[in-house]
């Protein structure tokens, strides 16, 4: 093929895209092949991966056994809609009810993830008959008006003019001044508030297991079985968001497991898929009972998304991808601990999904601009990391679960003469 580069990619962008559309780096490569863990540019330079896409590749890019079965169903069928008898999508939904939590059975299928958590709170308005919705600041759970509406990162909300009756906000349990039992306890006591006032409006509380764009936030182990106690004593069902956080990604195969809670409501999308995209909300036989009316989704489980998901469920099985992000987790976490900068403050997160809470002792940069330039850095060696947090300054370490140790040992090396040449 021949590459234009990234300078035209970006004029191009300039000229048919929205601007709304941005990219990291200043100076950017352009990506045009991936070989599970590692990615490769225009001059055939390789980047090891340890963003995944945003928590997307978690069987590694263009993986050549899940690739086979995709190519596979393409050539013999790919698209009908649910209007039509396909096997791919009830063999999923078959599986999907052996690794879900708890009761949850049935599932309907989407192709992304504003889109399930959407049909999620649709769900929710017609099993409890109530319309409000409680959510956590700096939580992000769509792009549609409604996931909008209850998404708490203010530069990701886009519209003055989202839902604003009956959709409450409570803080999240984590504050940077306090501890995080206090912040939970503000949090709990917020939320009963909000519930005793409003119970009799709201018809479910959303949240992620562990906030990704908030800045890689792990609640108290306790907070949820809290969160959930308080939401049954007023009807309000519980619907968890495990866009970014599952399939393995936080060493359990979903995050929620990590609380010993099992929710009314689930919704995954993003590793599902592997790249194809697919996103689903699911529940129990009796909650299912309420979507009743005609609904369907056009892209939402086709033949071509549905074997795909089969083949990367049977992957993450057949290769035990849940214990090594827990292991690999584990390792990353200590490499983190162990660095020694004035510029990292906290690292955070469980499993796979860690970050690193940068903070500025230079009067000339803050800690976004430290974080960009980490990331600029980083990028230069051969790395590819992400960045989030309400204010761009967590670095976020979310690599395809096939990493391996020297991978990391590799990546914690370079990251270490970074923070030494930024300091």
């Amino acid at each position: 093929m021949n590459y234009i580069g990234p300078d035209n990619i970006l004029k191009k962008r300039k000229d048919y895209m929205f601007p709304a559309t941005a990219n990291f780096y200043k100076n950017p490569p352009q990506i045009v092949k991936g070989s599970m863990q590692y990615l490769f540019d225009e001059n055939n330079k390789k980047y090891v991966d340890f963003f995944s896409g945003v928590s997307v590749m978690n069987c590694g890019h263009s993986n050549p056994e899940i690739l086979k079965d995709t190519i596979e169903q393409l050539s013999a069928l790919q698209h009908t809609c649910t209007l039509y008898l396909t096997q791919p999508m009830v063999d999923l939904a078959e599986k999907l009810s052996n690794i879900l939590p708890g009761d949850i059975k049935r599932t309907f299928f989407c192709a992304t993830g504003s889109e399930a958590n959407e049909g999620a709170m649709a769900l929710a308005r017609l099993h409890t008959k109530k319309t409000g919705f409680i959510a956590l600041t700096g939580g992000l759970h769509g792009r549609t008006h409604l996931t909008l509406s209850v998404t708490g990162i203010p530069m990701w909300r886009l519209d003055d003019n989202l839902i604003k009756e009956n959709i409450f906000f409570i803080e999240r349990p984590y504050s940077s001044t306090t501890s995080y039992e206090i912040a939970m306890k503000k949090s709990l006591a917020e939320l009963e508030e909000v519930l005793k006032n409003h119970g009799d409006k709201i018809a479910a509380m959303i949240l992620e297991p562990l906030q990704g764009n908030g800045g890689i936030i792990l609640y108290p182990l306790n907070y949820i079985k809290e969160v959930k106690k308080l939401l049954e004593k007023y009807n309000v069902l519980l619907i968890v968001d495990e866009v970014q956080t599952g399939y393995g990604r936080t060493g359990k195969m979903f995050c929620i497991e990590h609380y010993d809670v099992i929710p009314d409501i689930i919704v995954t999308a993003k590793a599902l898929g592997n790249g194809v995209p697919i996103s689903t909300f699911s529940t129990t036989d009796e909650i299912a009972k309420s979507f009743n009316k005609p609904s369907a989704s056009t892209l939402g489980g086709t033949p071509v998304t549905a074997y795909t998901a089969l083949s990367v469920l049977n992957y993450i099985e057949k290769n035990s991808l849940v214990q090594r992000s827990e292991e690999l987790g584990d390792y990353l976490r200590h490499k983190l601990e162990n660095l020694t900068s004035p510029l990292i403050r906290e690292v955070r997160g469980i499993g796979l999904m860690l970050g690193l809470q940068i903070q500025s002792n230079n009067e000339a940069l803050n800690s976004a601009e430290i974080t960009d330039i980490i990331l600029e850095e980083m990028k230069d060696l051969g790395f590819l990391i992400g960045k989030n947090g309400l204010n761009r300054d967590v670095v976020a370490f979310q690599p395809p679960l096939v990493i391996t140790k020297d991978d990391i040992d590799s990546m914690i090396l370079d990251l270490e003469t970074v923070f030494k040449k930024i300091n």
